[in-house]
């Protein structure tokens, strides 16, 4: 045998459709039956979240450098070129996965166990249907702000992520040119509506896109709607900081993290079967190529399903919640520091409680004896326990040095 060489790409793999094959182990679990059912849900979910950070990184990542006319190959031997043809077809595989376990496997396993999720408001029953129009009088309609473009009015400015219906319409006295309408579903309410219960004891519950498609009619009195759809986008969200530069790193991340809502369009879905006038405006409009358009064949965005998750009344259908276990170094009455003299004391989190860490770090805020207190953070809660406890060392005169990661993504 000869000396092998280990610069050859032959034996590596390219990192982001290894990336792919990481998030399709994710969406096997999905589909394992073994797994509880709404342990499914999650796992679908998470694939979900994964592949919009995917997009909005790594994916937009080699988009600029396509764009520079970067052409060096990695490790595995593919040029950013060659890189966002491999994924363009993988990650179609994967959403196509997505959906069929959606459709065929997930949604009708929850209807067998009491939980029917309304594919379209046409379903509705009367009683069903006077109640979403009820709903979205009360609680929708004064959220919504519609628009509508025409030469006076250019193609509207889409944030990021956002669920936004399309609709072609049509003026009523008028009669034959068409015109490009849009709302945003808004998410400051819940996307899950629950219908009332039905005799059969069955939870029915409808999407809140779906709930504005069936009223959209009432946002333009004056057209007749001629086809409507959700989309959503996807921008680049990727950026880059000259750290020398930068007078104030944490103003400067917040300055950029503003400018994510309206990166570059990198990804449209819209749903499938969606009629293809309205297709081309939106193409022209978010100026996006063919390769970057998705048609969905279900709800889009399904990180919807980890709200679902929390529908109360189908435990049964959940892995039992893990509570963690107590450290028996410290299962005695004398204090933290007290314990610690005695010796060291190995903490194995998830699996043990987080409890210690955090009444370790209050202890030495309000202690005397601590004169300083220096720590790494990376990632924190909203309302940490420990950034409060610091902030109560600092205020108690302690000298408080921390390292905080300004720069781990999406956090």
């Amino acid at each position: 045998m000869g000396e092998i060489d280990f610069y050859d790409a032959k034996y590596y793999t390219n990192r982001e459709l290894s990336w792919i094959l990481f998030n399709r182990r994710v969406l096997n679990e999905a589909r394992d039956k073994n797994i509880p059912l709404f342990e499914r849900l999650k796992f679908l979910s998470i694939t979900a979240s994964n592949l919009d950070e995917f997009f909005m990184i790594r994916v937009a990542s080699l988009k600029d450098m396509v764009n520079a006319k970067y052409q060096k190959p990695d490790i595995a031997g593919m040029t950013p070129k060659e890189q966002l043809a491999h994924l363009d077809v993988a990650i179609h595989e994967v959403v196509e996965l997505q959906y069929s376990t959606y459709n065929r496997s997930l949604v009708p396993r929850l209807k067998l166990n009491g939980l029917q999720i309304i594919g379209c408001h046409e379903e509705l029953s009367k009683k069903e249907a006077a109640f979403v129009d009820k709903y979205f009088e009360e609680n929708v309609y004064p959220v919504l702000t519609p628009m509508a473009v025409d030469s006076s009015r250019p193609f509207p400015l889409i944030r990021n992520k956002t669920l936004n219906i399309a609709a072609l319409v049509r003026k009523k006295d008028i009669g034959e040119e068409l015109e490009f309408a849009m709302v945003q579903v808004p998410s400051v309410l819940p996307r899950i509506v629950e219908l009332p219960k039905t005799k059969d004891s069955v939870l029915r519950i409808i999407l809140l896109e779906e709930v504005i498609e069936r009223n959209i009619h009432e946002l333009f009195l004056n057209y007749k709607i001629v086809s409507a759809h959700p989309f959503r986008i996807m921008r680049n969200a990727d950026f880059t900081l000259d750290e020398e530069e930068a007078v104030d790193l944490l103003e400067e991340i917040q300055k950029q993290l503003k400018k994510r809502q309206w990166g570059e369009v990198i990804r449209l879905e819209i749903e499938e079967k969606v009629d293809k006038r309205l297709l081309k405006i939106l193409r022209k409009g978010l100026l996006v190529g063919n390769e970057d358009i998705y048609e969905i064949g279900g709800p889009l965005d399904l990180t919807f399903l980890m709200k679902l998750y929390g529908t109360s009344g189908f435990d049964h259908l959940k892995a039992r919640p893990y509570v963690p276990q107590p450290i028996p170094a410290l299962m005695n009455e004398e204090d933290i520091f007290t314990n610690i003299r005695k010796g060291d004391i190995l903490l194995h989190h998830p699996y043990q409680t987080f409890d210690p860490v955090v009444n370790f770090v209050r202890k030495a805020a309000r202690d005397p004896e601590v004169l300083a207190i220096k720590q790494t953070l990376y990632r924190v809660s909203g309302h940490s326990p420990i950034v409060a406890a610091l902030a109560e060392a600092a205020d108690n005169g302690k000298q408080v040095s921390v390292l905080v990661e300004l720069k781990a993504r999406f956090d």
